[in-house]
């Protein structure tokens, strides 16, 4: 298999961001013959990455379905692996498993900040902390990704600081960016032209976060993130309101069914525009949060043109 860093050289990518499910019906679903895993290998990703949380609760599921991409060999398996909570021993020791199982790509994150978390006295603390571990620790047997912020970290003074934290990870040896789901189709563009200023010549994959269901739409967008949602954004969710509201509604299932079929419709044409626009501006990659949605996903990418 290739590196993934060798491949931008070579072309604009494709890939994919999976979640590991709690149950062991979802995880049958995303592994068995014919599941999420086949329907996307279809698509022909330069590779698949696999969330993991904060302090590795589900680290077994993770390296399962990681494990498995590995295994298959129809495209390349990245963990992401966050630090906070953790001494530099245990990140080792974590990552030395992933090594141990054919997992050399990784993304590497700081991770949200736990409710009541008072931090140890040797736990890593920032994701600048991180890369530079593994890059001490392991040398090149990690290509390594870090994650970049269009609109700058929620929990980051100012959107320049948040650009000089991305210096850093460059200068401390990471390989590539994916970044954060961002609609804000101007704001992405300044962004990206005040990253190469600031010299950051990291390829960027761009991360984008399909436009399926109300709910779930305006959730990423203010829960962690605090991304604007565009005019346009706004329009498609107004037109197809769920009454009262979209978490607690109380409409007809039918007008609830209906609502949510126009909503995934026209969300799935303004996710297209998205992707070609961003095309336009010659990013590196395009990396989709698929939700362990591979039908709409499918969809998606051949309406988009993305599939070899």
């Amino acid at each position: 298999m290739p590196n993934i860093k060798d491949l931008f050289n070579q072309k604009t990518l494709l890939s994919f961001e999976l979640f590991p499910p709690k149950t062991d019906r979802g995880m049958e679903k995303i592994c068995r013959e014919g599941g999420t895993l086949d329907q996307l290998y279809r698509l022909n990703p330069d590779y698949i990455s696999c969330t993991y949380h904060v302090g590795g609760s589900n680290v077994e599921r993770n390296m399962a379905v990681l494990s498995k991409i590995q295994n298959d060999g129809r495209t390349l398996p990245v963990t992401h692996f966050t630090c906070i909570g953790n001494t530099p021993k245990t990140v080792c020791g974590l990552l030395q498993a992933y090594l141990d199982h054919g997992i050399h790509h990784v993304l590497a994150l700081r991770g949200d900040i736990p409710l009541g978390y008072e931090p140890g006295k040797e736990d890593l603390r920032y994701a600048t902390e991180l890369v530079d571990l593994i890059r001490r620790e392991f040398g090149d047997k990690f290509t390594i990704a870090v994650g970049g912020s269009p609109e700058g970290h929620i929990q980051c003074r100012s959107i320049q600081s948040d650009i000089e934290y991305l210096k850093q990870k460059q200068d401390l040896g990471a390989d590539y960016i994916i970044t954060q789901l961002c609609w804000d189709m101007d704001q992405f563009k300044w962004w990206y032209d005040a990253i190469r200023s600031a010299g950051i010549t990291l390829p960027v994959d761009v991360g984008v976060m399909p436009v399926l269901d109300s709910a779930s739409t305006i959730n990423m967008a203010l829960s962690h993130n605090a991304c604007v949602m565009p005019r346009a954004l706004c329009e498609i969710i107004s037109r197809n309101w769920i009454f009262p509201n979209v978490f607690t509604p109380e409409e007809s299932e039918e007008e609830i069914r209906r609502k949510k079929d126009a909503f995934m419709e026209e969300g799935i044409q303004y996710t297209i525009s998205q992707i070609n626009e961003y095309l336009s501006l010659g990013v590196d990659g395009i990396h989709l949060f698929t939700l362990n949605k591979a039908d709409a996903v499918t969809r998606i990418i051949k309406e988009s043109n993305l599939s070899a």
